[in-house]
């Protein structure tokens, strides 16, 4: 069908404005909707040094159960979504990162969204983003000023620092990735930066789309090879069924299913249901790897394992 703003869309400088409108909105949303909190960073940043930020469920650095973390594409938009394109033509539950945060939050207790786009200030755009006079979009375009954010200039180095200073110490026993896109080479070069700690803290993680390459990041570390194969998981648009095995060649990569959709942009709404379910299948045997190992498992303690709803 049509577009619902095609106005917006033929105006460079409108639709830069509307990007600002919708992530305002979105980041409202994690913290009224979800009930999120915003935490500004490098930690020890300044008062006029520029901060990125990104936002974590209350209690999920104590929470000792599971911490789920979602890690977005390369682009435009910023924490929270999944695609501004999307949430402009299809909606914001496609588009935003929402129903992935409420569900992680029903069944896992902790999630933190990352911010991996935010990576600096244009001087320029924050005096003028609210002016849409035609006259100033040639000179915009000249006379930004990028400043980058300190701990934050690349998606890699955000997710880096976020994880050296706030997953890493967390009090999570299970940690679980979800990452979507250029995502996935930003997790596998995480893994590589922090490949003891990484592996020892996460349990699982659910590649949508990925854009990471294996035999580049990895090069011939066959321990790291191995993790990944038995740890991660992808979803890929393709015209099979949900969850179908889509036969990948590559031998080194983890395991490759079908997103359920042909469409980009719709792949991460298409794929919810099926990466939690998955989720829940690993941490039940990473648990059940746990509880064979323990000395002593009295039939409560399983009980109770077994009565939850998630």
């Amino acid at each position: 069908g049509p577009s619902p703003l095609p106005f917006m869309i033929s105006n460079h400088k409108r639709y830069q404005v509307l990007g600002h409108l919708i992530t305002r909105y979105v980041y409202e949303l994690l913290e009224r909707v979800c009930k999120l909190q915003k935490v500004h960073i490098p930690t020890d940043a300044t008062e006029d040094e520029p901060r990125s930020l990104f936002f974590i469920s209350e209690k999920a650095l104590t929470n000792s159960s599971s911490l789920i973390v979602l890690l977005q594409d390369r682009g435009v938009f910023r924490a929270g979504q999944w695609g501004l394109k999307t949430i402009i033509h299809e909606g914001l539950d496609p588009g935003t990162q929402i129903p992935f945060i409420k569900t992680a939050l029903q069944c896992y207790g902790g999630v933190i969204v990352l911010n991996p786009n935010d990576n600096f200030i244009d001087l320029k755009m924050e005096d003028e983003w609210l002016s849409l006079s035609t006259k100033e979009e040639s000179s915009t375009v000249n006379s930004s000023c990028w400043i980058p954010k300190r701990c934050s200039s690349s998606p890699e180095e955000h997710t880096i620092y976020i994880w050296d200073h706030f997953i890493s110490k967390s009090a999570a026993k299970n940690v679980a990735f979800i990452a979507h896109g250029y995502g996935g080479l930003v997790f596998i070069n995480l893994l590589m930066q922090r490949t003891w700690e990484v592996m020892n803290k996460v349990y699982s993680v659910a590649l949508i789309d990925s854009m990471h390459h294996t035999l580049h990041q990895v090069k011939n570390n066959p321990q790291v090879q191995e993790w990944i194969q038995k740890h991660c998981r992808e979803w890929i648009t393709n015209s099979k069924p949900l969850d179908r095995p889509t036969g990948s060649l590559v031998k080194v990569d983890c395991p490759t299913v079908s997103a359920g959709t042909e469409k980009y942009s719709l792949a991460p709404s298409s794929t919810l249901q099926a990466i939690f379910k998955y989720l829940k299948s690993t941490l039940k045997a990473k648990n059940t790897v746990a509880l064979s190992r323990s000395p002593i498992v009295t039939r409560s303690s399983k009980n109770k394992k077994r009565g939850n709803t998630c």
